[in-house]
């Protein structure tokens, strides 16, 4: 199969993945090349990405591994590369490859839980708060329209039958700020009200007043895979886009999950949280 001279994020982390059950089970690159029928050199360029796999070869290396999570083995044999391109494919070249890993993540993932303390949920974003986000982040003219098309795009992935189950803590302090103007600000917030009433869309509130919070820095999307191994943690920084899936991460990140869950205001008192702060603009 043809070598990648830059794999994607999913890409990268199959191979990761395979890498991971290669050392674990203590082979060595050279020996589980040759039991599968693949050279060494191929099997180190499978391991970092840049070369495509198919579903058989990922279950034959998993059995010589001596691998006996089915359902781990099956998650893998899923994320080789005989797949249809996704959409967001078709921005390739156009946007930075992580805005483009981002969306592959939000599309595969079984269910997305997000925080974020200074900026709307992506996913919850009206196209003018968007275009007032860019247009203040120093978007150029001419590039502006992609962004706000492809976060437009990205939205759609919540809603739908297949889609995955979405849950977004949003702290009072995005939804204070009055990004763009006032009018842009209440249609925001109506409507994040309004996606909040669609099925497996859920919105709670972490309010300045409650005690205990001391988060922010931690705004972050976490992405559940098909099993808990697959998880990826993704985080937005000033100096680009982290996407974390050590065990040690990802059981830090569920720690922060759980702790701003439970300072959050319940659906209800988050629901008349924001029809107040409407009110207030």
């Amino acid at each position: 199969m043809p070598r990648r001279s830059n794999p994607t994020a999913r890409q990268e982390r199959l191979g990761a993945e395979l890498r991971k059950l290669r050392e674990r089970a203590g082979i060595a690159a050279g020996e589980a090349a040759r039991a599968v029928g693949m050279k060494q050199s191929d099997l180190s360029h499978l391991e970092a990405g840049r070369q495509a796999v198919s579903g058989e070869r990922v279950r034959a290396l998993a059995a010589h591994y001596g691998v006996m999570d089915t359902a781990l083995v099956d998650a893998l044999a899923a994320m080789t590369g005989r797949q249809k391109r996704g959409w967001w494919e078709s921005c390739r070249g156009v946007l930075v490859p992580a805005l483009l890993d981002g969306a592959e993540l939000e599309h595969h993932a079984h269910s997305l839980r997000e925080f974020q303390v200074v900026h709307i949920p992506g996913l919850l974003q009206t196209e003018a708060y968007m275009r007032a986000l860019f247009t203040y982040a120093g978007a150029k003219p001419d590039h502006l329209d992609s962004l706000v098309d492809f976060r437009m795009r990205r939205r759609d992935v919540l809603g739908k039958p297949s889609g995955p189950e979405y849950t977004a803590v949003i702290h009072e302090a995005a939804l204070r700020m009055i990004v763009g103007d006032r009018r842009i600000a209440r249609d925001q917030l109506t409507y994040i009200l309004e996606r909040a009433e669609e099925p497996g869309i859920t919105v709670r509130v972490v309010p300045f007043a409650v005690e205990g919070f001391a988060g922010m820095g931690d705004s972050m999307l976490y992405a559940e895979g098909p099993v808990p191994q697959l998880d990826t943690a993704h985080i937005d920084q000033v100096h680009g886009s982290v996407f974390l899936d050590s065990e040690a991460d990802l059981a830090r990140y569920r720690v922060r999950w759980a702790l701003v869950e439970r300072l959050a205001l319940s659906i209800e008192q988050s629901r008349d949280a924001i029809q107040r702060m409407g009110r207030e603009l």
